[in-house]
């Protein structure tokens, strides 16, 4: 019996929660005494990147019919690998994509299913957020066959440089029920779910046109761009940058938050960032509470200063 990790793609190139899920998946087969085994599917160009994250064996289907995710076409595809491959333990990223066909899969292998964990599995159990991040709960299969979603950068992907098996399969297909007539990517940084530093704003900005110290500031960290609820509904910035309950969930190593009073509607979609910084001039913003550091004042004057000083920081100028 193996454990097998499905490693997502995206334009062709795996994405950050296929490395994550290498990195959980062999620490998981480790304590489990499995050995494990990765499957890819479509016309992927960096399969050499996923032998750095210690895959020794990638099993890869090669149709260009998975180059457009459809959720039937992937779960029978993953459904039929897990099967040939000989799998017992499915590791799949907490994206989208895992999210939608975890459910298919797990009722395909008859097996348990657990989403958004975040510690590697020990004697059939692994642990994750709940509650909104205020509460760890934790979960123990009763199933011969398991499904894993893993969360965005509960782990760091390890790279340990591994010599890598190709073998490419052919897998069970099905028609796809959806016809894509046109499909719109945002492109040019790093996703949200994937970011590990992200400068998010909301109402104490004012103004749409002050968004230039955010995108400064954000531009010098290496950072993903975010904004509160209120914003993206007032036109102000995309949807997609929206975070929070309603929007997209996150879990940086870095949340710096600019101007966002910390609704509990916003901290539930954030408050498992691994440090957040807070910035707000009202000293009882409710955000304070969940902050690891936080200051009072104007961001139109602190925010420009952080920039200006990470910049010195960089050019090792900063005394």
């Amino acid at each position: 019996m193996s454990v097998i990790i499905f490693a997502e793609s995206s334009g062709n190139h795996f994405k950050k929660g296929a490395f994550e899920a290498i990195t959980y998946g062999r620490k998981t087969a480790e304590k489990a005494g499995l050995d494990f085994k990765v499957l890819a599917l479509g016309t992927v160009e960096n399969l050499d990147e996923l032998a750095k994250y210690g895959a020794t064996e990638i099993n890869i289907d090669r149709d260009s019919v998975f180059d457009k995710f459809d959720s039937q076409v992937f779960s029978t595809a993953i459904a039929d690998g897990f099967k040939k491959l000989g799998g017992t333990i499915l590791i799949l990223p907490h994206s989208s994509l895992g999210k939608t066909i975890a459910g298919r899969l797990a009722v395909r292998l008859q097996a348990g299913l657990i989403t958004g964990v975040n510690t590697v599995m020990e004697n059939d159990t692994v642990s994750k957020s709940v509650f909104s991040g205020k509460a760890t709960g934790f979960y123990k299969f009763n199933t011969p066959n398991k499904v894993i979603t893993v969360m965005g950068n509960a782990l760091r992907p390890e790279k340990i440089d591994a010599s890598a098996q190709i073998n490419d399969l052919s897998l069970e297909k099905v028609p796809p029920q959806v016809k894509v007539i046109e499909r719109k990517e945002d492109t040019g940084h790093i996703p949200l779910p994937e970011a590990t530093r992200v400068v998010s704003a909301g109402r104490g900005m004012k103004d749409p046109s002050n968004w230039g110290i955010v995108e400064e500031l954000a531009a010098e960290l290496g950072a993903t761009l975010a904004c509160s609820r209120p914003v993206a509904d007032a036109g102000w910035r995309p949807h997609n940058e929206h975070v929070g309950q309603t929007g997209i969930a996150i879990r940086p190593n870095l949340y710096i938050a600019l101007g966002i009073s910390g609704a509990i509607q916003h901290l539930a979609g954030v408050n498992n960032s691994k440090t957040i910084v807070v910035i707000n001039k009202d000293p009882e913003a409710p955000f304070f509470k969940a902050a690891d550091y936080g200051i009072v004042g104007d961001l139109f004057e602190i925010v420009p200063k952080m920039t200006e000083a990470i910049k010195k920081l960089k050019a090792g100028t900063l005394h």
